[in-house]
């Protein structure tokens, strides 16, 4: 199914994603060269990219959510969205925690609890983005009206045109 929600013809929700992944990410990996480095900078462009990607996350959310209240329910798509959509709040409330844990000094060294909900949130990252890809490239969500949104799992090694019977 086609996107509900886009810019210049293209589903908006991969466009912006692309921003809070990075930056996110990014801040991570400020997180570990200041673990390595003991330079207080680098905890304060990983305390700024972390802001940043906050907020392209909940822009980015805008229209994955729109995008995914209109899949038919009963498909297979509906099911991976909701799991990409529900696992990438998890995400962001991670990285929100860790933000608040340093935001009243963002120079000194991030707590344990800080960088575990970082580390945290960067790895269920990496499994949210996979569903997103799923969704994409497998299901066709977002690509075209003849989508197969109950395409089954890619890792299962069957066709995308096989279709499950309950």
């Amino acid at each position: 199914m086609e996107s509900k929600f886009k810019v210049a013809r293209h589903p908006a929700h991969p466009i912006l994603i692309v921003f809070p992944l990075g930056l996110l990410s990014t801040s991570v990996i400020f997180d570990v060269v200041y673990l390595l480095t003991d330079r207080p900078v680098m905890s304060v462009v990983a305390f700024w990219m972390s802001v940043a990607g906050i907020i392209g996350g909940f822009v980015a959310a805008v229209p994955g959510l729109v995008d995914w209240l209109a899949i038919p329910s009963g498909t297979r798509a509906k099911q991976v969205g909701a799991v990409h959509g529900l696992g990438n709040v998890v995400v962001l409330v991670l990285f929100i925690l860790s933000w608040l844990l340093r935001r009243d000094e963002p120079s000194n060294i991030p707590s344990t609890l800080a960088l575990v909900c970082s580390f945290a949130g960067f790895g269920l990252a990496g499994i949210t983005g996979w569903l997103g890809t799923e969704l994409v490239y497998r299901l066709g969500m977002g690509v075209y009206d003849g989508a197969h949104l109950n395409a089954p799992n890619s890792l299962s090694g069957r066709p995308t045109s096989e279709v499950q019977t309950p």
